[in-house]
């Protein structure tokens, strides 16, 4: 009855007491062991270890020395850093070229500081502690102009100060809200920005933790239910810093194949291999571009993991082939129950094999999900991951490229959402519980899931879409925000999320378009599909026994709508992919909220309806219905409006009109963009590249343009293209220069073709020390002008 007013009857509620926590005490004594700094105190042990010379370490244990080795998060360990240390009365001081720490001896409180003294992260009235329960906190000063961003997946806006947030992956299908705090990943991280100045925490903690922002005006917490505080300090200055140091950390994403960054359809199901070719040939048809379908529970017989249905799918390799030879990639969903079936090959392999998690005394856990009851791979035994990703030969050897990986919270349908949490994971000889191993259940299931497809796909990229995760997720596949409804207030809730992902070092995530659960309805899939072809990842999904929500579902106008802004995603692919690169170099993110570029702008600290993509391109959605209009910030500089190039001051609010076919975008003076062209699928070749060009009166820009074949991983052996353009404005001339700063690869496209937006009279072009002859439209106010590659 919790769902009802009873839930806030008086004789129900319970009086509450903060567990008590006791402080670390004083400082008794230390000793530097090559780069750790080790710290004696009353009530345990601290260790310090500078990672970097802008990175810092902080482990402490209260019930004895601190465990150092890496949670499954880290992929990297501490460099040889200088530094000095010096004891004073008081105080301990540890100084590098970069960060300063001050010790506070009596109790120990730790203060770090930027080399300049600006104070990073500070701790006066309380410190570290612990409780009885071997609960583990941390708190830490909060200074009146704050703003906290990141912490993985949560939903409100874009500022999480004055929010408390658990990390616990869950399963929630009841309508996400903002009170909801525990989603279905886990990213214990989140950046701090201070007077135009970020810096970051990541706390390395896989046992349930919480983020209090909220209970008190000038501090803040971390703790976790056990292990110990083991967080890293990212000294920033700005914003990408903290980024490109905290991804240092916990890895970047690799780049994804070209088609993953494509249109995807997806239903909870296509039922019928029929269905499915039915719903193919309809996009083909209909002219409107699609890079992948995809196979939910219903695919598989009995809901059993690698296998299919042979009554509804009679010749899967057939279809999956003729698909391909379309340009459609099959992805059919992985969940990890394995159904208990003493004649299931699976089970019977995950038995004998030793593959499945346990209880102490030997028993394997059962739970009951889809397939009814089952048992759960042990993902922490390398052996499991091994055996598991063998297991995807199924579907490499259909031709699969691609896998949605479900369920894997470990979700469980019970009163508690998951796995019990006294179930033992082998972890390699390093038992631990299900308590302190839940959250990584879901990274596991992604490495070995991503790494078997990497060894099987003859050396094409593989794409792996995953639900639950921790830190470190980006480094093996995409995020989607599960499970959404077709509500208007769910389309807004998305932006903040994905941009608070990306924060969180995963650059490819999006939500379900159109909303999973509910009805959608034309106007909400229209103004939906318009956001989501600016979204990383590109997805049209719904649930069972809602209305269709495919493009051509509520007529024609929401149909040429909705195909519009699917081709504008594919003219659009040549500007994001580059941007993708540049994701996997640096960890900064391709959707962006305005304060990553803007951080001395008040304006943008919780700018929560609106985005960037990449550095100068702001997309500004119709999040309500019956709205063709809305308020769009513009910060500093000058904007053109995209569709009409009429040109607008920055540091303003302006009214944008909106019909319904058209989506608020505006692109910096002085921008230069990327463009291809409207296309069936990514297996169409490209003939021309279009550079995009926003005139300035005065200044300079440059564009680095990056490509690769899209698919192998060749450009990891330096087989990719890198083209800069330089442009300088001056008065009545532009002169704009070429060049090619890596070509390995050889692109299908042969041709530029360059676009000159802001132009209204003749202006002199200079291309490569050559002057041009331009084609103007002073109406559309554009030149273009073509050259040979």
């Amino acid at each position: 009855m919790q769902d009802t007013s009873f839930a806030i009857h008086p004789g129900n509620k319970k009086q509450l007491k903060d567990t008590p926590y006791r402080d670390i005490g004083s400082f008794e004594a230390y000793e530097q062991n090559g780069s750790f700094i080790e710290i004696k105190c009353e009530q345990g042990y601290v260790n310090i270890v500078l990672y970097r010379e802008d990175i810092i370490r902080v482990v402490m244990n209260p019930f004895q020395k601190p465990i150092m080795t890496s949670s499954f998060a880290l992929i990297t360990g501490p460099r040889d850093v200088f530094f000095q240390v010096q004891e004073e009365r008081d105080h301990l001081y540890i100084t590098s070229n970069n960060l300063k720490m001050m010790i506070q001896k009596s109790p120990l409180r730790i203060n770090v500081f930027s080399i300049d003294d600006r104070l990073l992260v500070g701790e006066s009235e309380r410190g570290m502690g612990f409780n009885e329960q071997k609960e583990v906190i941390c708190f830490k000063d909060m200074q009146e102009n704050d703003h906290f961003y990141g912490f993985g997946e949560k939903t409100s806006f874009l500022d999480k100060r004055g929010e408390k947030m658990t990390m616990w992956n869950s399963d929630v299908y009841a309508p996400h809200n903002p009170e909801i705090d525990a989603l279905y990943e886990s990213i214990p991280y989140f950046m701090t920005l201070r007077d135009g100045n970020a810096h970051g925490i990541f706390f390395d903690n896989t046992y349930k933790t919480v983020f209090d922002m909220k209970s008190e005006q000038d501090c803040y917490s971390f703790w976790a239910e056990g292990g110990q505080i083991d967080y890293f300090v990212l000294a920033g200055p700005t914003p990408k810093d903290v980024l490109e140091q905290y991804t240092t950390l916990t890895g970047r994403m690799p780049i994804p194949p070209k088609w993953a960054l494509g249109y995807h359809q997806s239903r909870y199901s296509y039922e019928t291999e029929q269905e499915v070719r039915e719903l193919a040939a309809t996009f083909m048809e209909k002219g409107i571009p699609v890079d992948a379908i995809y196979l939910d529970i219903h695919y598989m017989d009995g809901y059993r993991v690698f296998t299919f249905d042979l009554e509804r799918f009679p010749n899967p390799k057939q279809l999956i082939s003729d698909l391909k030879k379309a340009g459609i990639k099959v992805v059919p969903i992985v969940d990890p129950g394995v159904k208990e079936d003493p004649e299931y090959q699976t089970y019977q392999e995950g038995i004998y094999g030793n593959h499945f998690c346990k209880y102490m005394d030997g028993a394997i856990y059962h739970g009951d999900v889809w397939p009814g009851n089952s048992a759960f791979p042990d993902f922490t035994k390398t052996k499991t991951r091994e055996w598991w990703g063998e297991k995807h030969r199924f579907y490499t050897d259909l031709g699969i490229e691609g896998i949605w990986n479900d369920m894997n919270e470990p979700a469980v349908f019970n009163e508690t959402k998951t796995m019990d949490v006294k179930v033992m994971h082998g972890n390699d000889g390093n038992p631990k519980t299900h308590r302190e191993m839940h959250n990584v259940y879901g990274l596991l299931m992604g490495e070995a899931t991503y790494n078997a497809l990497k060894q099987q796909n003859k050396g094409n990229r593989p794409f792996l879409l995953t639900r639950a995760g921790y830190a470190g997720v980006q480094r093996y596949g995409a995020v989607w925000t599960g499970d959404n409804r077709s509500f208007w207030e769910h389309l807004a809730m998305a932006l903040p999320m994905c941009m608070n992902l990306g924060i969180s070092g995963v650059p490819f995530t999006g939500p379900d378009v159109g909303g999973f659960a509910h009805d959608s309805t034309g106007e909400l899939l229209a103004r939906w599909t318009q956001f989501g072809a600016f979204t990383p990842y590109f997805r049209n999904h719904s649930g069972l026994d809602t209305v269709r929500q495919e493009p051509w579902s509520f007529g024609e106008t929401i149909e040429n709508v909705v195909k519009k802004y699917i081709q504008l995603r594919y003219k659009w692919l040549p500007h994001l992919y580059t941007l993708f690169y540049k994701a996997s170099e640096t960890g900064i993110p391709v959707m962006r909220p305005l304060l990553i570029e803007y951080p001395n702008d008040p304006n943008t600290f919780n700018l929560s309806d609106q985005f960037l993509i990449g550095e100068n391109v702001i997309i500004a959605p119709i999040l309500s219905p019956t709205t063709n209009h809305r308020i769009v910030y513009l910060p500093e500089g000058n904007w053109y409006d995209y569709w009409t190039n009429k040109l607008y001051e920055g540091n303003a609010h302006i009214m944008a009109e909106a019909s319904l076919d058209t989506l608020p975008i505006f692109v910096k003076e002085g921008s230069i963009l990327s463009h291809g062209k409207y296309i069936r699928n990514t297996s169409e070749s490209l003939e021309k590249m279009e550079i995009h060009i926003y005139k300035t009166e005065n200044g300079s820009s440059k564009y680095r343009l990056y490509d690769d074949d899209g698919k192998t991983f060749e450009y990891e052996n330096g087989a990719y293209l890198m083209k800069e353009f330089r442009c300088h404005f001056h008065s009545k001339t532009i002169t704009i220069n070429m060049e090619d700063l890596h070509s390995v690869y050889q692109p299908s496209w042969r041709t530029l073709e360059f676009h000159l937006h802001g132009v209204t009279e003749e202006i002199e072009v200079i291309f490569n020390e050559k002057k041009i002859e331009i084609d103007l439209d002073e109406q559309k106010g554009t030149a273009i002008f073509q050259a040979s590659i």
